[in-house]
């Protein structure tokens, strides 16, 4: 316990709260200019347009002097350091990955608990000795660089990963000798979205042209390639397998089936719908020729027997299906429904993911974004569930045509990580490897509720806290929603909630609409024109857990990433009375211009374009940057990095300016900004828990609430 239960002293502590917070913040003078632009015949102004030139002198001056001033904010709070402390003894215990087989070897990842990143081994057989294959955390002092298999050879010599530097999506590809764990002198750059998809002695991998220097983390990507790169020479030798000049915003990736027979390549204007083109790769003079034309619907190949593959698309089926096309049997011009037989069709729940492994099929569905997995044959017929251990989340089943066996993953918001192996032929499931996390999941209970949103639809919510928990309105709630590009929000695992769990906090996931827990149609009701539903989504899961008295707006927090961000930008400008902090993490926040950023343009098929006079409306109606007032705004600490080259950091810095500027309040609204850190996916363990840490403890402060 921080502090003694005696009524004076808590009284005290939040006089002592209230007063430091009602100290008149002195944030940096931002610099103002006059820019203005003009969309469809309305002006619009943007004076804080210089803080885009991320590399810009002025603008680093500006980042330094505002993390002056939220680290100094950070450092008063006495029980920072406590949930610090907290944090890293939670994280403290060995986490791995399902194994996977690749020939004689099984890989796997592995946490000793503390590492930054972790550690990618390899053993022979399942019941070898593990050996290191590859430590990310050997390749910087700061544990700043990350990497990922990307894909094993057909003849289970060579692995191509690629290396993540500080958070940044562009990757070096290089490749690994299995034997032995040694690099080749390989070396692939300005990779991007891609993986190295393996054809004879080489891969399929995507780049994009070398960017000018200067723009390597802002500058729009345009351009997208699909190279072939061939082991042992450079890449100025590479081949150029597939480019469009006429379209330079779209995305393209290479596949090859395991028989190497098919090269697909895939197409995607954005983050919706895609386009296929495939290539008989036994016939070396056939040209790609168009499979499934883009872009109002999805298609993923799964398999190949022969000249037949077996494919999961919405087409036709919203929440997707599984068809059988018969290559030797089609051309371009043909309609491709008609050349497609239904092997599994649609249900009533989303089929969320198929894979194969040992010749059958194994299909994940979400039912009230709870998963169900089933074993099919290649023909369609269906032969059991598998059993899973509780409602939650499973992830894996996926192998070689000749595995015997496949491992996945199973977790719930109270149930750690656990590993288990499956055996194809006796269909039984076994657990391989638990997890120590040092909890006692009995202390917890999860709910599901489905509460009204603003136009009656029922949209379901998980509601997790300790055993005990008295609902009087006053138990701090962080409320943690996503709302697009058809994301789903399983139930999952998180060893940092703990942390606040275990301080009597509620957590709640909302599963709003704009996400694909119900399929397409759950999507496609929140984008577009219709993004107002899943603000009005999120704003009815707080004022539902206001009146369930879990909470009260005085213990109401709000977090969301990215898309998120934008999320939580958008609801406190309708509802900042609702909340008493607020985090947009890595937000895009500046929705008239989001399109001009590395691959911003890619979400045009989510948001709409400003271009448009529609969109334009639509987006300056609800942009967060856009629609700032002088108002009482609650607690607010954005969190972004210097390196996020997926949504820019100048969304983060436009936005914090401007409310700093309107705050009415005496709440703070701060900007706590990573260096060497990203849009979040590789971000080193120690960076992790410091901010986990000041999230928490801005949050708790705020509230008044006093920390055992």
């Amino acid at each position: 316990m921080l502090y003694p239960r005696k009524a004076g002293f808590i009284l005290l502590f939040m006089f002592t709260v209230s007063m430091l917070q009602a100290q008149q913040i002195r944030y940096p003078q931002t610099r103002k200019t006059d820019q203005q632009d003009n969309y469809h015949g309305t002006t619009v102004k943007d004076p804080y347009r210089w803080l885009e030139t991320d590399t810009a002198e002025e603008v680093k001056s500006w980042v330094e002097a505002q993390n002056a001033v939220t680290f100094d904010y950070l450092k008063k709070i006495p029980f920072r350091d406590k949930f610090k402390t907290r944090l890293t003894e939670i994280f403290n215990y060995e986490r791995f990955s399902a194994p996977g087989r690749v020939g004689e070897y099984y890989f796997f990842s592995k946490n000793d608990g503390l590492q930054n990143q972790s550690v990618i081994y390899y053993q022979k057989g399942i019941d070898g000795a593990p050996m290191v294959f590859l430590d990310p955390n050997t390749l910087t002092k700061d544990g700043t660089a990350a990497v990922s298999i990307l894909g094993y050879s057909n003849d289970h010599k060579f692995a191509a990963y690629g290396i993540n530097q500080s958070g940044s999506d562009w990757q070096t590809i290089k490749v690994r000798q299995i034997d032995g764990a040694k690099d080749l002198a390989d070396e692939l750059q300005w990779v991007k979205f891609s993986g190295a998809s393996w054809y004879k002695d080489g891969f399929f991998y995507s780049r994009y042209p070398t960017p000018d220097k200067g723009t390597e983390l802002s500058g729009k990507n345009e351009f997208h390639q699909v190279w072939y790169h061939k082991l042992g020479t450079p890449q100025s030798q590479d081949q150029l397998i597939f480019e469009d000049k006429t379209q330079p915003l779209r995305y393209y990736g290479a596949a090859v089936t395991e028989d190497e027979r098919y090269l697909f390549i895939y197409v995607s204007q954005g983050t919706y719908g895609s386009e296929i083109l495939y290539k008989d790769l036994t016939k070396p003079d056939s040209k790609l020729a168009l499979l499934f034309k883009g872009f109002d619907y999805e298609y993923g190949v799964i398999d190949n027997v022969g000249s037949k593959i077996l494919v999961s698309t919405n087409h036709g089926a919203p929440n997707n299906h599984i068809v059988s096309v018969d290559l030797a049997n089609y051309s371009p011009d043909m309609d491709m429904t008609k050349n497609w037989k239904v092997v599994v069709p649609e249900a009533k729940s989303l089929l969320e993911g198929a894979t194969t492994a040992g010749g059958k099929l194994f299909l994940n569905y979400l039912q009230d974004v709870s998963t169900h997995v089933y074993q099919y044959t290649y023909e369609g017929v269906k032969e059991l569930e598998i059993p899973l251990p509780a409602i939650g989340t499973a992830g894996g089943f996926g192998g070689y045509r000749d595995d015997k066996e496949v491992f996945f993953t199973f977790t719930s918001f109270t149930y750690p990580p656990t590993i288990y192996r499956y055996d194809i032929a006796t269909k039984k499931a076994v657990e391989f490897r638990g997890s120590k996390v040092k909890f006692n999941p009995n202390d917890f209970v999860t709910e599901q509720v489905f509460y009204p949103s603003k136009d009656g639809t029922k949209v379901p919510m998980f509601i997790v806290y300790k055993k005990g928990l008295e609902k009087n309105g006053k138990n701090p709630t962080l409320l943690y929603a996503y709302g697009g590009f058809n994301a789903n929000m399983n139930p999952g695992f998180s060893a940092a909630r703990l942390a606040m769990l275990e301080q009597g906090a509620v957590y709640a996931l909302a599963n709003i609409r704009g996400g694909g827990e119900y399929g397409e149609a759950w999507h496609k009701a929140g984008m577009l024109l219709k993004k107002q539903n899943v603000f009005d989504d999120f704003i009815a899961a707080g004022e539902y857990l206001v009146k369930q008295n879990y909470t009260s707006p005085s213990y109401l927090a709000c977090q969301g990433g990215s898309n998120g961000g934008l999320l939580i930008g958008a609801v406190i400008n309708q509802r900042p009375d609702l909340f008493k902090v607020a985090f947009p993490q890595v937000g895009v926040m500046d929705m008239l211009r989001f399109h001009k950023f590395t691959v911003g343009w890619g979400w045009v098929v989510e948001y709409g374009s400003s271009d448009s006079l529609a969109h334009f409306k639509n987006l300056y109606g609800y942009s967060p940057l856009h629609n700032i007032k002088q108002v009482n705004y609650p607690a607010v600490m954005v969190t972004t990095a210097d390196h996020d080259d997926r949504v820019v950091p100048a969304h983060s810095f436009k936005y914090i300016a401007t409310l700093q500027e309107n705050q009415r309040g005496t709440n703070p609204v701060l900007i706590r900004i990573d260096v060497k850190a990203g849009h979040g996916a590789g971000k080193p363990l120690s960076k992790s828990i410091e901010e986990i840490a000041d999230i928490y403890s801005f949050m708790f402060y705020n509230m008044g609430v006093e920390v055992k």
